[in-house]
């Protein structure tokens, strides 16, 4: 693999960015309920895809930097405000918070380039790929299982666990960040129908319409 990065097109004036979900703020704010099912945007997020061989110098190089590359399918690991989620045996995905990006004076995905040097993989800025919803609550499991074929319980499916699946049909990462929470990412393409396919799939526990 060679070196590469690709770096998405940001800015650091926030007033004027517009997340993939924006348009659906009010309606997450009026679909949830408080303790039972709350769902939210987190957007903005730095994500960096990671193309590297665990154990390797480069490896070790860039796992300084992370707090720890995950040894196998599901895996998550990091350090204090970075984690990292396995997706494949040499590919990772390194979720941090906004201000970690470049563009707003964080120094990540540079760290990682020389953490890389002229060794074999790959960084990637991949932060304007995706966004992320959280999904809270004693029945955030239950909406899920409405349309996603992995098995959710608690003894299979525990905290940090991460995995690539789909939820109504739509490619995710989902990760299980706590006993009733999860972070779900979508390409930011298909933020909007997820949305309201989450909505919909809360609407049981809570009235109003979708708009």
């Amino acid at each position: 693999m060679a070196r590469t990065t690709a770096h998405a097109t940001q800015d650091n004036d926030l007033s004027r960015r517009t997340s993939p979900a924006a348009p659906l703020a009010e309606a997450f704010e009026a679909g949830s309920v408080a303790g039972v099912a709350e769902l939210r945007e987190e957007p903005f997020l730095t994500m960096v895809g990671l193309r590297v061989k665990r154990g390797t110098e480069v490896g070790e190089r860039i796992a300084a930097v992370t707090g720890g590359l995950p040894e196998g399918s599901g895996g998550v690991s990091g350090n204090e405000g970075t984690s990292v989620l396995w997706l494949g045996p040499t590919e990772f995905l390194v979720v941090a918070p906004m201000e970690a990006h470049e563009a707003l004076g964080g120094d990540l995905i540079r760290s990682l380039l020389d953490a890389l040097g002229d060794g074999e993989g790959q960084v990637v800025d991949l932060s304007a790929n995706r966004t992320t919803f959280e999904l809270t609550g004693s029945r955030a499991r239950a909406v899920l299982e409405k349309g996603c074929s992995l098995d959710l319980h608690p003894r299979v499916f525990g905290v940090g666990t991460a995995f690539s699946t789909e939820i109504g049909q739509i490619p995710v990462i989902l990760w299980k960040t706590g006993e009733e929470s999860y972070r779900i990412f979508p390409r930011a393409s298909f933020a909007d129908f997820l949305g309201r396919w989450l909505l919909d799939a809360m609407r049981e526990y809570a009235s109003p319409e979708v708009p």
